[in-house]
C-alpha cells in the first residue's frame, strides 16, 4: 500500500479564514508498507520526494492466497457508498 501526504504550509482563504498567516500545514510522511503494515520506505516530513520499493508480486500473491480478506467482504451491502448524499 501507498499512503500520499503533501509538505509544506498553503496559505489563502481556507475554510473563510484570511486572517494573516492562516492555512493548512502538511506533514508529509508519505510511505509504502507491505501487507501487514510494516513500514518498507518512508517520505521526509519537510520535503517533497518520490518513493520507490520493489514489490515481490509471487509473494502477494501468496498473502492473499492464505489471508482471504476480500473472500469474506459483504458485495451486498455496498450499494448505499455509491450513492451521492443528494440522491
Amino acid at each position: 500500500m501507498a499512503v500520499v501526504n503533501r509538505v509544506g504550509f498553503e496559505t489563502g482563504n481556507i475554510r473563510g479564514n484570511s486572517a494573516p498567516g492562516a492555512g493548512l500545514e502538511f506533514w508529509g510522511a508519505s510511505f509504502i508498507c507491505d501487507p501487514f503494515g510494516r513500514i518498507i520506505v518512508e517520505a521526509s516530513h519537510d520535503k517533497e520526494e518520490i518513493l520507490m520499493a520493489e514489490v515481490d508480486m509471487r509473494k502477494l500473491e501468496d498473502i492473499r492466497r492464505n489471508w482471504p480478506f476480500l473472500r469474506d467482504r459483504r458485495v451486498d451491502s455496498y450499494a448505499p457508498i455509491t450513492n451521492r448524499l443528494l440522491d
